[in-house]
């Protein structure tokens, strides 16, 4: 996996994947609020997107209140967004979608 910063042609070409999330300003970060059903479906998810995280070598910015858990997605040693940060907000929508579904 790269963690080269993309530049904002490659942001926007990469957002449809993960429209569901917002980026900020700068174009450093994206983030996205889940809310589930209750705590124990909040941590579920928790668990099994840090399993996913894990095997990216990409670490979440993450709260979690009771049943939300808001995310934010930076690649720090680059500044910025990467594919890394793409790569991950896919991989935490499908596993929302798993627990919600």
């Amino acid at each position: 996996m790269t963690r080269q910063k993309l530049d904002s042609t490659a942001v926007s070409e990469k957002l449809a994947a993960v429209s569901s999330w917002e980026i900020d300003a700068g174009e450093t970060a994206l983030t996205k609020h889940f809310r589930f059903a209750d705590f124990s479906e909040a941590f579920g998810f928790m668990a099994r997107a840090a399993l996913a995280a894990e095997k990216l070598d990409h670490h979440p910015e993450w709260k979690n209140v009771y049943r939300t858990v808001d995310v934010r997605l930076t690649t720090h040693d680059a500044g910025g967004l990467t594919e890394l940060d793409f790569d991950l907000a896919i991989a935490m929508d499908r596993i929302a979608g798993d627990a919600q579904g």
